[in-house]
Formats: C-alpha cells, sequence, structure tokens
C-alpha cells in the first residue's frame, strides 16, 4: 500500500469521493501542513495554524496508480482558486498535494504542468505541492462524514452534488458493491 495525502476543500467531500474510489483502502481526514502540533477542528477553521484540511488516501498501486488518484484530485475540485472551495474561504481549504517520496512529487509537478499548459481552466493551477512533514487525523465526528451525515443540510448541497459528479466522471473506477 501507498499513501498520498491531498487538501481539496472542505476534507468531508474529499472523503467521500476518494472512499468510492476503487483500489484506495482508506481515506482518513485530518490536517496537514501547518505549525502547530496536534491541533484540533476549532484551531484548523481559524486559518492560523497554517494546516490544510487533508484527507490521507491509502491506495493500492497494484489496483489504481498514482496519476489515476490526482486526476480524480484535480477533477474533482477547482485547483485555481487560491485559499478557497466553493464557499469554504481561508488556508484551510488550499488545494494541496503533500507528496510522500521523490516519485509522488515528480508525478504531480508534471501532471500539473501538464494540466496548465493544457489549458484545462481558463486560470492558472495554484495547487501547492510540498512534502509531506506530519499527519494529524481529525476528530472521530469528522471521519466518514457524509456516509453518517447524508442528510445534514452541508451533505445535502455540497457534498452530495460532489459525489455525484465524482460517480458519472468517474463510473469506470468505482469500488464495486
Amino acid at each position: 500500500m501507498e499513501k498520498i495525502t491531498l487538501g481539496s476543500g472542505c476534507f468531508w467531500c474529499t472523503e467521500a469521493v476518494f472512499q468510492r474510489l476503487n483500489g484506495v483502502e482508506s481515506a482518513v481526514s485530518g490536517y496537514s501542513g501547518g505549525k502547530t502540533k496536534d491541533p484540533f477542528y476549532k484551531e484548523v477553521t481559524t486559518g492560523r495554524t497554517g494546516h490544510a484540511e487533508v484527507v490521507q488516501v491509502t491506495y493500492d498501486p497494484a489496483v489504481i496508480g498514482l496519476e489515476e488518484i490526482l486526476e480524480v484530485f484535480w477533477k474533482t475540485h477547482d485547483p485555481t482558486t487560491l485559499n478557497r472551495q466553493g464557499n469554504d474561504v481561508g488556508t484551510q481549504y488550499r488545494s494541496a498535494i503533500f507528496y510522500h517520496d521523490q516519485a509522488q512529487k515528480e508525478v504531480a509537478e508534471r501532471l500539473k504542468m501538464t494540466l496548465d499548459e493544457s489549458g484545462a481552466w481558463g486560470d492558472p493551477i495554484v495547487t501547492e505541492i510540498t512534502p509531506f512533514e506530519v499527519f494529524y487525523p481529525a476528530e472521530n465526528y469528522h471521519q466518514d462524514y457524509f456516509n453518517e451525515n447524508g442528510s445534514q443540510p452541508y451533505c445535502q448541497f455540497v457534498v452530495a452534488p460532489k459525489v455525484k459528479k465524482f460517480k458519472e466522471v468517474f463510473a469506470d473506477k468505482l469500488k464495486k458493491d
């Protein structure tokens, strides 16, 4: 198994997408990229800890490759908005790839450059590509959030449409029931 840590806005959305991707063993919501040790949600939401809301994705490279993981990452959020995803604003919602080794860095940088040059988005991609240092799992009530709280208004209006779009675009990459 391999791991990569990804920030693409609210971790509830990111977790819900990657949980459904074939080859992903786990998607754990948490915090990375900040200066505060053992941060908690209320601290991170202030934007003062420097952490991003992230999901640490553990995947089987024999089933799904890093390029496919990153394709899903880039297509399921807007990587051109600095410190913002929809109504979620602040550095904690930044687009970020925290790579775990040199090979991941090289793939991420190559794909980012290719996407930028293709003009896939009208604006430049602002996704930060940063060495992974530490991951702090979010509080238990954040884990498996969409699956456990799908009727909550935020889930209905923000997470559910993102998951629906993901299922349509990546139907061939979904886990089998």
